[in-house]
């Protein structure tokens, strides 16, 4: 049996003037936006709608306002092409876009994403001092030896790790900036096409982690989650996980834990997934399949155009 996947994006994807169509024609995505405000008691929408860019990718505002953006989209999707969560549909979210994935698997609600996300850019943002981290992202070099490299430059006290297996042909890894710096020189010598220094304000998915991984630990022992009503294809696992212990546990390992995103799609497609929406703005994950999983259709919806070609598509 085909199934199908809906996706939700990270961070990087964000760019002032997101959700703001969505907004201006669905009500319900505008009340989306309105419920996240209200709950962060910050007027959040217009920094999305409007910026600057500056504000906006403040990490504290940046994972909030990705999630909302999704939802906004989901929730549309909902009431104007009538889609469901069901037994033939996973959902999966990289690295932050999991709590979107949590809400529209209907373990979470928008609310507690939104608060839960707040305390995580908060707490990943202070958990390393300015300019001690760094990440880079790696082209051209297989897992293997990314990792085999990260290995012989790693030690109690530089950290270097790989933060997320995004495709074959991309890795981002992450740690202590010295050893970032080392790493990108030899993954170069050893044949990578390219070694990208990211503009991030803290390492994330890496072991330096480890405080806002306590804090998550704290904030999500203290929040209610419900089994979600399909498979989520988590992080951490790489496969689909639908208890709610089980899924708080990912989310408190993701912070410190690699982004397995392209065993998540390789396991989808083993798995009957033949088409997936990527929901949300940007198509960064729609550009990840490609080299993943080229037989896999993937459409985009985060305009209300969007809404109108899924609709045409069902």
């Amino acid at each position: 049996m085909t199934k199908h996947a809906f996706l939700f994006p990270g961070q990087g994807s964000q760019s002032p003037g997101m959700g703001k169509a969505l907004a201006e024609n669905f009500a319900i995505a505008k009340q989306v936006f309105a419920e996240v405000d209200d709950t962060l008691n910050q007027h959040l929408s217009k920094v999305m709608f409007e910026g600057p860019e500056s504000d906006l990718n403040l990490t504290a505002n940046t994972q909030p306002a990705i999630m909302a953006c999704s939802i906004a989209a989901w929730r549309v999707l909902q009431s104007e092409a009538g889609v469901t969560v069901t037994d033939n549909t996973f959902v999966a979210g990289h690295s932050l876009g999991e709590y979107a994935a949590l809400v529209a698997a209907e373990s979470l609600t928008l609310a507690q994403a939104a608060g839960l996300l707040r305390i995580r850019g908060d707490a990943m943002q202070q958990a390393v001092p300015a300019g001690l981290g760094a990440m880079a992202a790696i082209i051209g070099l297989s897992i293997e030896q990314v990792e085999k490299i990260c290995q012989e430059i790693h030690t109690s006290n530089q950290v270097c790790e790989v933060a997320n297996d995004n495709n074959s042909q991309q890795i981002v890894i992450s740690g202590h900036a010295i050893a970032i710096e080392q790493a990108m020189e030899a993954m170069k010598a050893a044949g990578a096409k390219r070694a990208v220094p990211l503009t991030v304000s803290a390492p994330f998915h890496c072991s330096l982690m480890k405080p806002a991984a306590e804090r998550m630990a704290e904030a999500l022992h203290d929040t209610s989650l419900h089994d979600a009503a399909c498979p989520v294809i988590t992080n951490v696992t790489a496969g689909p996980v639908e208890l709610a212990d089980a899924l708080r546990d990912g989310l408190i390992q993701q912070v410190t834990g690699r982004v397995r995103w392209r065993e998540s799609v390789e396991w989808m497609a083993a798995n009957g997934v033949t088409t997936a929406t990527e929901i949300g703005h940007g198509n960064v994950l729609a550009g990840l399949i490609k080299r993943i999983a080229p037989e896999m259709t993937v459409t985009n919806v985060n305009k209300p155009e969007d809404i109108k070609l899924f609709e045409k598509a069902a």
